[in-house]
């Protein structure tokens, strides 16, 4: 996720705990913290892909299949 919006999720949630928000700012809010959470599980989910568990006779076995 581009740093922008990583900006744009902060000021947000900065305005939402000082001044509110517009029903407008509400659903952009929503959509930028569903785009950030789908992105952090793609990533999640990438990194554990690589990840090996190696039993005690050397054998590999992916951990998330």
């Amino acid at each position: 996720m581009e740093q922008k919006k990583i900006d744009r999720i902060n000021f947000l949630a900065k305005k939402q705990k000082t001044e509110g928000l517009t029903e407008e700012e509400k659903e952009e809010q929503k959509v930028l913290r569903r785009e950030y959470i789908d992105a952090f599980k793609e990533s999640l989910v990438s990194q554990l892909n690589t990840i090996y568990i190696v039993d005690e006779k050397g054998n590999k076995k992916k951990l998330v299949q």
